[in-house]
C-alpha cells in the first residue's frame, strides 16, 4: 500500500521559512507589480496586462481581461466573467472568481494560493501544470484557516488537485478535482476538512490523502462525500496516515475506487472512521498494523470487498457487507444487515473476535465435497442471528454434519432462514454441539422444490374433478326437452380445492376456472330417448404452494357423451369420454430466497358412467338417487427443474364413486316456464392409493385416497321452449380433498 507522505517540520522552521519566503516574494513582486491601494480599481480591456500588488484594504475587480499573477494582503479581488488571470496568491483577504481561467505560471507553487482568506470560484477552470491547483491555509498557529467553495468547476494540478491544512474547508459541487501525475493526490487533507457534492475527485496516486497538519496534531481530517466520486488510479481511493485521524462519510450513491483495489488504506498509526450511508461501494479496507479503522453500513449500503485488520464493521438498516475473500474483523456488529460470503463456487472465511446484534449470514455449503463458508468467532457471540443458507436441487451426497459456525462462548443462538435449507428432494436443519453450529442432515423433510413438484404431479386428478362436475348438471335441462331435441350448451365454471398435506407435506390449494361448449341431437334408432353429444372446453388452474411457490396447470379438453332418458319410469343413464391435454409449469420459491422452474405436458384419458332414477312425487316435488363411477388414467412424464432437481410421474390413475341424491320441486311460472331449485348430497370415495413419484431417484408416493361428502344447491330453469337456464353451488369435505367452493352458469338452447 502507499504510504507517501511530507515529513513534519518543526514549528520554528515553518514559521522562519514562510517569513522568508513571504518577504522574497513580496519584495520580488514589489519591483515589478501595479500597487493596489483603493478599495474600488479595475482593470479592463485595453492595455497590456500587468501584475497586480493589493494592499490592505484596498479592492481590484477583473474585468473581462487577462491580467498576469496578482498578490493580496488584507484586500478583496474579484475575477468576472470571461477574464483570465495568472497565479494568484492572497493573504487575510476575500477571492470571488466567476466563469474565468487562473492558469498558473511554472515557477508558482499553485494556481491559487490563500491563507487565511474567503475564497468563492464558480463556472471557472484553475489550472497548475507544474505543481497543485489550490491550496487553502492559515497562518502560523491562527485558528482560522481559509474557506473555498467551488461551484461548477475544474481544479487541476500535476501532484496535487487542492489542498487544504488545518482549520481550512473546501467545499465542492459539481466541480472536478484531479491530479494528473502518476504520484498525483487529487485532494490532500493536512487535518483540513473537505465537502464533495455531486463532484468528482481524482488522483494518480491516491484520490484523497489525509494526514496531519505538521503545526498541529489535535485536528481530525475530515472527508464528506454526497453523490460523489473518489477515483486512486495507481493507489487506494483514500490513504489516511502520518498518524491522522480521518472522520469520513460517504453518503447518497457516492463512490470509492481505487486502482490497486483499495477503497481505504490507513497506515502510519493512524485512525480513521468510515460511514457509509446509502451507498455502494466495491473495494478493500486495509489497515496497517498500529493503526485502527472503523466501518459503518446504514441505510441499505452495500460494501463489497475484504476487510483486512479491521477493528469494528457495524452493519445496519438492510445493508449489506459481501466478502469476496477471507477476511477478518475484530468486533463484528449486526444492526439488521446481512454478511454474504461471495458466490456459489466460493468458499470464504470470517474471523471475528466478537460477534454482537442481529443479522443474518448468507453463506453456502457444498454437501458432495463438505466444502463450506465457515464464520469463526474467536471470541464471545451475542444475539440471535439468522443463517441463509444456498439451496440446491443436487442430492446431499454424504450424511456428515457440516460445521458452519464456531464460537468460544456466549448465548448467542442461530438459525436457519425458514427452518431449514434445501437439498435435492429433502430439506436440512442446524443443531447447536457445544458452541458450534452444524447442518443436521439427519433431521430432514421434504424440500421446497419436491412439495412443489409432487403437489404439481398431484393437481391431475383435482383439475380433472372440477371439470367432470359439470356434466351431471345437464340432467335437469335435458327433461325440459324429454332429450328430445337438438341442443347447444355452454358451461362457464370456477372451483376451489385444498389438498391436505401427507406425509410428503405436498399440500396445495388450487383454484380453477374453465368453459365448455357441448352439442348434442337424438339419436334416429332405438325409442327415441337417446341423446349423443361433444364437447370440448379449456380451464386453467393455479396453485398455491409451499413457501410462497406457485403452478400452473392448463388443461384443453374434447369429450364424447352419451345420455338416455326414459319419461315413464324416470331412469336415465349418462356415459363421457374425455381427453386431456395438460400443460403444466412451476415456479419454486427456494428456502434461500432464490427461484427454480420447470414445466412439462402429459395427456389424460377419462370415462364415467352414471345411473340414477328421477321419481316425482306430489305437489311437483321430486327426488332423484343416482350412482357414477368414473375412472381416469394420467401418462407417466419427467421433468428437471432449472435449480437440477430431476422429477419423474409415473402413469397416475384415479378411480372414484359417488352415491347420491338430489331432491328438488318444478314450479310453473306465469309465463309457461318451469322454474327447478334442488339439493343435492353425495358421499365420494377415491380408491386408487399408489400414484408414485421418483425426485432424484428418491420414491415418494401421491395418495388421495379417502372418502368426502358434497353438498350441492342449484337452480334450473326453463326460460321458453328454446331456452334453458342453469346454476350450481357446491362444497365437499373429505380426509385429503376440501372443496370450499364450486360454481358453474349454464346456458342450453334447443332447436
Amino acid at each position: 500500500m502507499s504510504s507517501v507522505f511530507n515529513f513534519k517540520p518543526s514549528p520554528l522552521s515553518l514559521a522562519m521559512k514562510a517569513n522568508a519566503v513571504t518577504l522574497f516574494m513580496l519584495m520580488a513582486h514589489a519591483v515589478e507589480a501595479r500597487v493596489v491601494t483603493g478599495a474600488d480599481e479595475y482593470v479592463r480591456p485595453g492595455p497590456a496586462p500587468d501584475r497586480f500588488e493589493l494592499l490592505a484594504g484596498s479592492g481590484l475587480t477583473v474585468e473581462g481581461t487577462a491580467t498576469r499573477d496578482i498578490r493580496a494582503e488584507s484586500a478583496t479581488l474579484v475575477v468576472t466573467p470571461g477574464s483570465s488571470t495568472q497565479d494568484i496568491i492572497a493573504n487575510n483577504s476575500r477571492i470571488r472568481i466567476e466563469g474565468s481561467d487562473v492558469t498558473a505560471r511554472s515557477s508558482a507553487n499553485a494556481a491559487l494560493r490563500v491563507t487565511g482568506s474567503d475564497v468563492f470560484i464558480s463556472n471557472s477552470t484553475i489550472t497548475h501544470e507544474s505543481g497543485t491547483g489550490l491550496t487553502a491555509g492559515r497562518n502560523l498557529g491562527a485558528t482560522n484557516g481559509s474557506s473555498v467553495t467551488v461551484v461548477d468547476s475544474t481544479i487541476t494540478g500535476t501532484n496535487r488537485g487542492a489542498s487544504a491544512s488545518a482549520y481550512s474547508v473546501l467545499d465542492f459541487t459539481g466541480s472536478l478535482i484531479q491530479a494528473t501525475n502518476d504520484d498525483g493526490i487529487g485532494v490532500s487533507l493536512l487535518s483540513g476538512q473537505a465537502f464533495a457534492y455531486d463532484s468528482r475527485i481524482i488522483g494518480g496516486a491516491n484520490g484523497v490523502q489525509m494526514g496531519l497538519d505538521g503545526s498541529s496534531g489535535v485536528i481530525d481530517s475530515v472527508l464528506v462525500l454526497d453523490g460523489s466520486s473518489v477515483e486512486g488510479k495507481n493507489g487506494a481511493a483514500i490513504l489516511a496516515g502520518a498518524g491522522t485521524n480521518a472522520d469520513i462519510q460517504v453518503r447518497n450513491g457516492s463512490t470509492l475506487t481505487g486502482g490497486n483495489g483499495n477503497l481505504l488504506e490507513v497506515t502510519g498509526n493512524s485512525t480513521a472512521n468510515m460511514n457509509v450511508d446509502r451507498s455502494f461501494l466495491v473495494g478493500d479496507v486495509v489497515v496497517e498494523d498500529g493503526s485502527t479503522a472503523k466501518v459503518q453500513l446504514n441505510n441499505g449500503s452495500w460494501l463489497t470487498g475484504q476487510l483486512k485488520n479491521v477493528a469494528e464493521l457495524s452493519v445496519n438498516d438492510a445493508s449489506n457487507w459481501m466478502l469476496v475473500g477471507d477476511s477478518n474483523v475484530e468486533a463484528l456488529k449486526m444492526g439488521g444487515g446481512a454478511v454474504h460470503f461471495g458466490a456459489e463456487d466460493q468458499f470464504f472465511q470470517l474471523d471475528v473476535k466478537s460477534l454482537e446484534g442481529n443479522g443474518t449470514f448468507v453463506m453456502h455449503t457444498d454437501f458432495s465435497t463438505h466444502q463450506t463458508d465457515f464464520l469463526n468467532v474467536e471470541g464471545r457471540a451475542e444475539g440471535n442471528h439468522s443463517l441463509l443458507l444456498a439451496a440446491t436441487g443436487s442430492e446431499l451426497a454424504s450424511g456428515a454434519p457440516i460445521k458452519v459456525v464456531h464460537t468460544e462462548g456466549g448465548d448467542a443462538r442461530f438459525s436457519l432462514v425458514g427452518d431449514t435449507v434445501d437439498i435435492g428432494a429433502y430439506a436440512y436443519g442446524l443443531q447447536k454441539d457445544g458452541t458450534d453450529w452444524l447442518l443436521d442432515p439427519t433431521r430432514r423433510g421434504t424440500s421446497t422444490s419436491a412439495h412443489s413438484v409432487l403437489a404439481l404431479f398431484n393437481s391431475a386428478p383435482t383439475v380433472l374433478y372440477g371439470e367432470s362436475s359439470i356434466l351431471r348438471t345437464r340432467m335437469g335441462e335435458l327433461r325440459f326437452g324429454n332429450g328430445q331435441d337438438n341442443g347447444l350448451w355452454m358451461r362457464s365454471y370456477g372451483n376451489k380445492y385444498e389438498v391436505a398435506a401427507n406425509k410428503n407435506g405436498s399440500g396445495y390449494k388450487q383454484t380453477q376456472k374453465g368453459f365448455t361448449l357441448g352439442a348434442d341431437a337424438p339419436l334416429s334408432s332405438g325409442d327415441g330417448q337417446w341423446l349423443a353429444g361433444v364437447m370440448a372446453g379449456h380451464s386453467t388452474s393455479d396453485l398455491s404452494l409451499t413457501r410462497g411457490s406457485k403452478g400452473e396447470v392448463k388443461s384443453y379438453y374434447l369429450g364424447a357423451y352419451a345420455t338416455w332418458l326414459d319419461d315413464e319410469s324416470g331412469l336415465y343413464f349418462d356415459g363421457v369420454a374425455k381427453l386431456n391435454r395438460l400443460h403444466n409449469e412451476v415456479n419454486v420459491n427456494m428456502s434461500d430466497g432464490k427461484k427454480a422452474k420447470g414445466n412439462y405436458a402429459q395427456s389424460a384419458v377419462g370415462a364415467s358412467a352414471e345411473l340414477g332414477r328421477h321419481i316425482k312425487l306430489d305437489n311437483d316435488y321430486f327426488v332423484e338417487p343416482y350412482g357414477q363411477l368414473s375412472a381416469t388414467i394420467t401418462q407417466a412424464q419427467s421433468y428437471e427443474l432449472s435449480n437440477g432437481l430431476k422429477a419423474k410421474g409415473d402413469r397416475s390413475s384415479t378411480v372414484v364413486s359417488k352415491l347420491g341424491v338430489t331432491a328438488g320441486k318444478n314450479i310453473q311460472l306465469d309465463n309457461g316456464g318451469v322454474l327447478q331449485p334442488y339439493l343435492r348430497t353425495a358421499w365420494a370415495h377415491e380408491f386408487d392409493q399408489s400414484n408414485k413419484v421418483f425426485i432424484n431417484d428418491q420414491s415418494f408416493n401421491n395418495d388421495l385416497s379417502g372418502s368426502r361428502i358434497e353438498l350441492a344447491a342449484g337452480v334450473a330453469m326453463s326460460v321458453s321452449k328454446n331456452v334453458k337456464l342453469h346454476a350450481d353451488f357446491e362444497t365437499s369435505k373429505g380426509k385429503k380433498i376440501d372443496q370450499p367452493w364450486g360454481v358453474n352458469f349454464g346456458v342450453r338452447y334447443d332447436f
